[in-house]
């Protein structure tokens, strides 16, 4: 992963990781990522789903959206992700903070027109928010393989961010009678709930039981 000066963490630096195997877990654990870019000097952050095959980074939605569009022009893009593991509670107001993972990947992405990568791009998308449901699902067909734009974007400018660990309070604050620590966070599935209009006799299948999130 190469490391550049728009991706070299400079806010508390040793928190910053640029191996794929810091950068990879997060990306695969996260389900939202938020795409930023520039269109007529305007800035956006647009929220969409995405999945990762391999190093690269796939982003979809409908062939009508003015994001997708835009970026498959070839722009620069800003493509984040962000993890919240836990909240730090200090014994000061000013060194309260949240326990968090994050990615920023930064480069071009380019519109996925091979028929076969971009149907392999769509099964990732399924696969990613609940591995073993693409094949009991209907795949999409012709039309809507055609209302749907798929983008690629390489993960080569890459880095990720990561607090861990207790409150760091002033040397003097320690001695303050105040509760600190940390309360952690994490995404749990609920009972799943059947659709209103499910048929009769249909049983919820293992993939749907046994989730758990990553």
């Amino acid at each position: 992963m190469k490391v550049t000066e728009r991706t070299k963490v400079k806010r508390l630096p040793a928190r910053g990781a640029y191996d794929r195997e810091t950068i990879y877990p997060i990306l695969d654990e996260a389900f939202i990522c938020h795409v930023g870019f520039v269109v007529d000097g305007q800035p956006y952050v647009i929220p969409t789903a995405f999945a990762r095959i391999g190093d690269d980074l796939y982003i979809h939605g409908s062939s009508a959206s003015r994001m997708l569009r835009s970026i498959s022009k070839g722009i620069d893009i800003c493509v984040t992700v962000t993890l919240v593991d836990g909240l730090v509670l200090a014994r000061s107001a000013f060194h309260h903070s949240i326990n968090y993972r994050s990615v920023v990947v930064l480069g071009k992405a380019t519109l996925v027109e091979d028929a076969d990568e971009k149907e392999k791009a769509l099964e990732a998308f399924t696969e990613h928010l609940i591995p073993g449901r693409w094949p009991e699902i209907r795949w999409p067909n012709e039309l809507e393989l055609k209302a749907t734009s798929v983008l690629k974007l390489p993960i080569e400018e890459a880095s990720a961010k990561v607090r861990t660990g207790d409150p760091k309070d002033d040397d003097e604050d320690y001695v303050m009678n105040v509760w600190a620590g940390v309360i952690p966070l994490t995404t749990a599935a609920g009972t799943p709930v059947p659709d209103s209009l499910l048929n009769d006799g249909i049983t919820i299948p293992e993939h749907v039981t046994n989730y758990r999130h990553k």
